[in-house]
């Protein structure tokens, strides 16, 4: 029957397919294409639905279909990455200093060169705007990890462990850039509503065998109430995200069992929300937040805006800088060196990955300078003109080291 609901295995299989990396990869791409052909070949139906308003505006939520992709759906996805921080933290790489220094220090690194790109084109330019330095400090870790997983064949497993954990590293510093450089007034009441929710949340998750489905109204109470305080309301995703228990122990006692699970709530939430954020959040976001004219005019005009070359400038040549230049440091100055089979070229293509800024890039740079300003829109542009420079030179870089190498221990850690 045509359109007809799939079973239960059909279901299974279609989650598994969108928690692949290549397709969740792809499904942003085919969000962002999405987007320019629709806004260019239909401009005013595009504009129609993007500022189409709806919601109750006595809680301050009579949003556009625009923002609700923005400051909604993207929650979603804020939430995976809570999950996998919490991960990160408690059982992965980030739990040992010693091992997570040099993709620390690289992710550091990987922001503040493209930053500074971004300060000194736009501090001595006419018309430029110091507000968007954060703007190419972001790598999406979707899309990055994408192309790795495209072109990363004989590549040792240790480099895509560094790749992720400075992609996860880089996330949790742009969610802090946004909680304390983009928030400009604060309602303490609903702030206290959302913190006090939070807290209800992780007293639940972790003291209970409450079911999941159960807490997500509670998720969106923490949501609109951190939304009522002007801080962006997707770091309610990461801040829930981040209080579920993630390692099987702390799950064991949690849900108060005999035995420890096979896996930690933390893990099972990200199985199941991941499908929901790489199917539907990040791809709608992506059709709603790179709908720009591709016109000779506007292409010509951001080209002389410095904000488009600071963003352009800092994905393409500030984020490898940033964290070949940072890993070089760590290398030259601690015990600290590269597992065997990693190599500066791959570190190299690594650091030019890392200029995919779309997801986050594109949420920065609407809360510098506003949906629908000229500087957006020239920012919108230029990381969509610089993601896929880094995406193909970085891809470039990778495939070719991995035709060019023998088989090595791709169980060595890059940072061991």
């Amino acid at each position: 029957m045509l359109f007809g609901g799939l079973t239960p295995g059909s279901e299974r299989n279609l989650a598994d397919t969108l928690r692949s990396e290549r397709v969740g990869g792809a499904l942003l791409l085919l969000g962002a294409v999405v987007a320019l052909v629709w806004a260019n070949a239909w401009p005013d139906a595009y504009h129609a639905v993007a500022d189409t308003t709806f919601g109750p505006a006595a809680l301050h939520l009579d949003l556009t279909v625009a923002q609700w992709a923005t400051d909604g759906l993207l929650a979603v996805f804020f939430f995976v990455v809570g999950l996998e921080l919490g991960r990160e933290l408690t059982v992965g790489e980030l739990r040992h200093p010693g091992t997570a220094a040099v993709p620390i220090v690289a992710a550091i690194g990987g922001m503040l060169a493209p930053a500074a790109l971004y300060l000194a084109v736009n501090l001595t330019s006419d018309g430029g705007a110091t507000r968007g330095w954060a703007v190419p400090t972001a790598t999406d870790i979707a899309f990055a990890v994408s192309v790795f997983a495209i072109v990363g064949r004989g590549l040792p497993a240790a480099l895509r462990a560094f790749l992720l954990t400075l992609a996860v590293v880089d996330d949790l510093l742009a969610i802090i850039i946004i909680g304390v450089v983009y928030t400009e007034e604060v309602d303490l009441l609903p702030l206290g509503l959302a913190v006090g929710t939070v807290a209800l949340f992780a007293l639940l998750v972790r003291r209970t065998r409450v079911n999941g489905w159960l807490l997500v109204p509670l998720g969106v109470v923490a949501w609109a109430a951190l939304h009522a305080s002007g801080v962006h309301a997707t770091l309610a995703g990461v801040a829930l995200g981040l209080v579920v228990p993630a390692s099987a122990e702390a799950t064991r006692r949690a849900r108060r069992l005999d035995a420890l699970p096979e896996q930690s709530l933390a893990e099972h939430w990200e199985h199941v929300w991941r499908p929901w954020s790489a199917g539907v959040a990040v791809p709608v976001f992506a059709v709603f937040a790179a709908g720009v004219t591709l016109s000779s005019g506007a292409l010509r005009d951001a080209l002389a805006d410095p904000v488009a070359q600071g963003v352009a400038l800092g994905l393409v040549l500030g984020k490898p800088l940033g964290i070949v230049g940072a890993t070089w440091l760590v290398a030259r100055f601690t015990r600290a060196r590269m597992a065997p089979g990693v190599t500066w070229g791959d570190v190299l293509g690594v650091g030019l990955v890392g200029g995919i800024g779309f997801t986050v890039s594109l949420l920065v740079a609407e809360l510098a300078f506003g949906p629908g300003s000229p500087h957006d829109e020239h920012a919108i542009l230029a990381i969509l003109v610089a993601s896929l420079v880094a995406a193909l030179a970085g891809g470039a870089v990778l495939a070719a080291r991995g035709r060019a190498r023998r088989p090595v221990d791709t169980a060595a850690d890059i940072t061991g």
